[in-house]
């Protein structure tokens, strides 16, 4: 920003400050680096888009939104109430999405992105387990869905009994069989997937969306994941 104005302010900047001082992982982490900046720029009153900048950094550099609410809470009473309050504002802009996903995922909860998945889904996803898988057990998981989120065709097989159970907890999905309509999902509805029927479900375009997830047990059980559900399938709903 500065290049062409101050070169020299600007080499500093680039070079020193950010180049050598912030890089001395060594001596303190880049999360304890970030911590103390902002104190800083909060006691001395310098609430603008640098300090934006920063706490962005401190978000990248592992400061929760809970921390970070822990943190100018603390730092408010020395460096002033006001103060406080302006850092808020642009924290809260900066920790948005994660204060988003906190409303999401019903009473059973958000839980972690679902990156072990990931690749038979489009958009994000996120899986909080409610119980332990294990032989003989029936695993359950919380199953929740960005806005237009959907995970591919699938077939769960089995020779005997097998399938899943989905239980709508929290927004607005979709659920279809191959070759059937699709059913428009909301909180209260079970879904009932027989064995070897091939089958996709996910969130409404404009809604987030949560199912329990239940496994039937059954005999010779595995999962097929096929196609994705296209845009233009998707689209006509």
């Amino acid at each position: 920003m500065l290049g062409a104005f101050a070169p020299k302010f600007a080499e500093l900047n680039d070079d020193v400050l950010f180049g050598e001082v912030w890089s001395r992982e060594d001596k303190l982490s880049l999360r304890d680096r970030s911590l103390i900046t902002i104190s800083i720029f909060m006691g001395k009153g310098l609430i603008d888009s640098s300090l934006k900048s920063h706490l962005i950094n401190a978000k990248n550099n592992g400061i929760t939104k809970e921390e970070m609410a822990e943190i100018i809470t603390h730092a408010a009473f020395y460096a002033g109430w006001p103060n406080a309050w302006a850092v808020f504002r642009l924290a809260q802009e900066v920790y948005a999405d994660d204060i988003s996903q906190e409303k999401h995922g019903g009473i059973f909860g958000l839980g972690q992105p679902n990156d072990q998945y990931a690749k038979y889904f489009i958009g994000r996803s996120y899986l909080n387990p409610l119980t332990k898988p294990g032989i003989g057990s029936i695993f359950l998981a919380n199953v929740t869905f960005e806005p237009g989120c959907r995970n591919n065709w699938h077939i769960h097989h089995a020779t005997k009994d097998g399938g899943q159970i989905l239980i709508c907890v929290d927004g607005q999905g979709w659920y279809q069989e191959e070759g059937k309509d699709a059913i428009s999902l909301e909180p209260g509805m079970v879904i009932t997937i027989p064995a070897n029927v091939k089958h996709w479900h996910g969130a409404k375009k404009d809604s987030w969306f949560s199912h329990i997830a239940i496994e039937v047990p059954g005999e010779n059980t595995s999962n097929e994941w096929c196609e994705p559900v296209s845009d233009e399938e998707y689209n006509k709903l």
